[in-house]
């Protein structure tokens, strides 16, 4: 497995999972419970909260605590949208208890039964499978890999005009070192028969989905022929700890470099088919204008003119983590600028940050390589000439030579954004 880091002995996988003849549960404490302490700018969502006055790093919502996790950042209760709060992106593997929370579909299970729990492989196979947790765990090399899992409408909030959907800002990602069994092992035991075109992924969210969809249930599919199959892992641990149930628990799909909406959570369904998967999640929802960068306009949309594909790899994107705008900075004094970057389309190469609001540019440091899918952590040193109000900007460089922009993304969905962040800084009087 490429990108691996430390994996798990398979003694020590079984070790941290613990007896798999017991249920891991959240019954009624499923339910949110509200911490007495409220987020930044919680309140009504202004109509816009993209780029300008009303510029958040983060969404707006209350903190809110769910089992297993720190206060997160609430914007939808049902399907479940919670995004991880700015300071925990301060290390470049992001702790599992503050990892962001998205669900498809709004009944997710509580309670997970590891006695009858099985993955099952079906469809266009040699033999069928159905493996429980302690076969996942036992009988399987363990593998490792540091990977970014990033929703695909991350950082919505800052389309213009304003696309519906969960106003994320850009909070909905997180890096992890994920440990598991490779998906080629488990597809290898069931063996694939000639004809098959694609394997598909199932969990156990259900419906009802948008009205007349046929999306109740939550599937989505790669080809059989994708390269990124070679990398696929089922996960069982995430950071050296067994998943959050509402991260995935027991096992999720990880799909490095891919958006999240192909990381299925409580994997429980793997099918070989013989024909491309037609289902809901597949050909209506997910899909980006067929374009690398899948930007449009609204006019083009209106008039029916674009022709869309489904999503897939991520774009080079780069963050300032601190400071962030609640410091006031004296000026004369040294000033580290600190942020992460990432990109599924080939590691991360070169990261610059402006001081003065992108007319110029020079390189940030990078920080330890942790794999070309994981986040790759950059520093800046700068002392504040005099005070007055700076524009801070980040721009990153993957591999592929792709190279943040200015340059405006809209499509109808919110997706893949990663225009160039901006972030502003007082600088007061030293003394």
């Amino acid at each position: 497995m490429s990108d691996s880091s430390s994996p798990l002995t398979r003694r020590a996988a079984l070790s941290l999972l613990g007896a798999t003849g017991v249920a891991l549960a959240l019954g009624r404490a499923a339910q949110a419970q509200e911490m007495p302490t409220s987020a930044p700018g919680q309140g009504t969502a202004p109509s816009f909260s993209g780029p300008g006055p009303l510029d958040t790093w983060n969404g707006l919502g209350p903190l809110i605590a769910l089992p297993q996790k720190v206060p997160l950042i609430r914007l939808v209760d049902r399907p479940l949208l919670y995004e991880t709060p700015r300071a925990y992106f301060q290390s470049p593997l992001t702790p599992a208890s503050a990892f962001f929370v998205r669900s498809n579909l709004a009944i997710f299970p509580t309670d997970i039964d590891l006695n009858t729990w099985r993955l099952k492989i079906e469809g266009n196979v040699r033999t069928p499978q159905a493996f429980s947790l302690a076969q996942l765990t036992g009988e399987f090399e363990a593998v490792s890999v540091n990977a970014v899992m990033q929703c695909t409408g991350n950082s919505r909030s800052r389309f213009q005009p304003r696309r519906p959907g969960g106003q994320w800002g850009n909070g909905a990602m997180g890096c992890a070192t994920w440990t598991g069994v490779r998906l080629r092992d488990l597809l290898q035991k069931a063996g694939v028969k000639s004809g098959s075109v694609q394997v598909q992924f199932q969990g156990l969210d259900q419906g009802p989905g948008a009205p007349g969809s046929g999306g109740a249930e939550y599937k989505k599919s790669l080809n059989l022929s994708d390269a990124v199959l070679d990398e696929c892992i089922v996960a069982y641990a995430m950071n050296g700890q067994p998943l959050p149930l509402v991260n995935g628990f027991p096992v999720r799909l990880v799909v490095p470099g891919y958006f999240a909406t192909y990381w299925m959570k409580t994997l429980s369904f793997i099918r070989i088919l013989t024909k491309p998967d037609d289902n809901f999640w597949m050909v209506t929802a997910y899909q980006q204008p067929d374009n690398l960068k899948g930007t449009t306009t609204p006019e083009a949309v209106k008039a029916k003119k674009v022709k869309f594909r489904p999503v897939g790899s991520m774009p080079v994107r780069s963050f300032i983590v601190t400071p962030d705008d609640t410091v006031k900075a004296p000026a004369g004094l040294p000033l580290n600028i600190q942020g992460l970057a990432l990109s599924g389309r080939g590691a991360v190469t070169k990261v610059e940050v402006s001081t003065d609001g992108g007319k110029t540019w020079k390189a940030a440091r990078l920080g330890e390589n942790l794999g070309k899918y994981a986040f790759r952590p950059w520093t800046f040193a700068w002392t504040p000439p005099k005070p007055g109000r700076y524009t801070l900007a980040v721009r990153a460089t993957d591999a592929s030579g792709a190279v943040q922009t200015d340059q405006p993304i809209w499509n109808p969905s919110g997706y893949l954004w990663n225009t160039i962040e901006r972030q502003t800084l007082t600088v007061g009087q030293s003394g």
